[in-house]
């Protein structure tokens, strides 16, 4: 028997350091050759680390959290013949160090976990396992968030996958049963005493990070106004009537980043990223405009590069294509890197108004809220009209509260007479 140690691989983009989120094995535990061992985060992308080799797990070279330098050791693993760790022929000869280990093709794609949720039809399932209160059940961070959601302890589900690992199907299978055998829910007003401590590791660090060192640095300034969405939503409407089964139905989306690429022809030093280190402000003349997008993973900005160059169903369907890839894991570090303004909505659950972190180095984010029907006195009468706002944040290091105003005045005359954001 010999010893083949896992290194941490170098993923790529000039990265030296690498965050570790998850194991999926533990020491003693039989491994097959590709079966993913580890997951491990690099800015905004999680990556899969599988094992080139079959065997069983002598030792784990780091927790969960911990930040690993690339060739690190991660993991060794007892294999049938020799190993890459070749142990010192004479005493007080130290062992010459692993060979190094090439970053397997399975990480060479980044990939952001999301749930998706069916219901296949069970006809039975395994007897769900208690384990021990401080054991930690093998599970995706996907499949730990909607455990949270719904309430459930992982220990108690029975999982299926590589290593007991609990998939979203054992999920569906343990909801079924406790949905069909279960006594009558508790009191809503039962005491409860229950606590959780949930580490902050992975995407959500970097979020954190990125969120504290935005507010830190940026002297931020939230700048709102109402928009009368009624003509841009009838316009919507009658494309979406006559056009949306051949191209595509169009929602408002694609709208809102017209405009924008309207108004920053105006407003050129809305559309920079600021180096406040360096002190230089770079201005760019292309708009690649961030679409803030939820994953289960977390917060997203995949980016629609050359805005300024697509229709509004050539928007669309960018639009819709990254949202995918986010979705399903296929995001790139250039499809996530790059922009120069950003675009976020919550969509249904916009709010009446929020004040969104800007994302630097960019200076701007706009900020979309939900449509709703208002009264409105227009020439004297009480209409009912759709209203929207747009709460946008500003870098007030470089944005003066003028320009702000005037560049969100800019987009709301462009949104409330549609017919302009097509006006060359």
């Amino acid at each position: 028997m010999g010893t083949h140690v896992i290194k941490m691989p170098d993923i790529g983009e000039g990265i030296a350091q690498v965050e570790l989120v998850e194991w999926f094995v533990k020491v003693g535990d039989m491994v097959s050759e590709d079966q993913v061992v580890a997951d491990v985060m690099t800015d905004k992308a999680t990556v899969d680390i599988p094992s080139p080799v079959a065997g069983r797990v002598l030792a784990l070279g780091g927790q969960p959290g911990e930040v690993m330098a690339v060739g690190s050791e991660l993991i060794r693993i007892e294999v049938e013949g020799a190993g890459n760790l070749r142990e010192s022929a004479a005493p007080g000869v130290a062992a010459p160090a692993a060979e190094p280990v090439a970053a397997p093709k399975a990480v060479a794609q980044a990939r952001v976990e999301v749930a998706i949720v069916s219901a296949p039809a069970i006809k039975s399932m395994p007897t769900p396992v208690a384990r021990e209160a401080n054991e930690r059940p093998l599970a995706s961070p996907a499949v730990r968030k909607r455990a949270w959601d719904a309430g459930i302890e992982l220990r108690f589900v029975q999982g299926t996958g590589p290593a007991g690992r609990v998939l979203h199907d054992d999920l569906d299978a343990y909801l079924a049963q406790d949905t069909s055998t279960s006594a009558a829910p508790a009191s809503g007003y039962a005491k409860r005493n229950d606590e959780q401590q949930i580490p902050v590791i992975g995407l959500r660090r970097k979020i954190a990070q990125r969120m504290q060192d935005a507010k830190r640095r940026a002297a931020h300034f939230s700048y709102v106004e109402e928009i009368d969405v009624t003509a841009l939503e009838e316009l919507r409407a009658q494309l979406n009537q006559k056009w949306g089964d051949s191209r595509g139905k169009l929602t408002l989306l694609p709208f809102l980043v017209r405009a924008m690429v309207v108004a920053l022809r105006d407003f050129p030093q809305i559309n920079v990223r600021y180096d406040d280190e360096a002190q230089i402000i770079t201005r760019f003349g292309a708009a690649h405009i961030g679409v803030a997008a939820q994953s289960d993973s977390g917060l997203m900005v995949p980016v629609v590069r050359h805005a300024e160059t697509l229709t509004l169903w050539g928007a669309a369907e960018e639009i819709a294509r990254l949202a995918n890839a986010v979705r399903t894991g296929k995001a790139t570090r250039e499809e996530l890197t790059g922009s120069t303004i950003t675009l976020t909505s919550l969509g249904a659950l916009g709010g009446i108004v929020s004040t969104p972190v800007v994302n630097l180095p960019e200076v701007a984010i706009i900020g979309v809220n939900r449509i709703v029907e208002r009264p409105m006195v227009i020439k004297g009468q009480i209409v009912i009209r759709k209203m929207m706002n747009l709460s946008s944040s500003f870098d007030h290091r470089v944005v003066d509260g003028m320009d702000a105003a005037q560049f969100i005045q800019a987009m709301r005359g462009l949104l409330e007479q549609p017919a302009t954001l097509f006006l060359e």
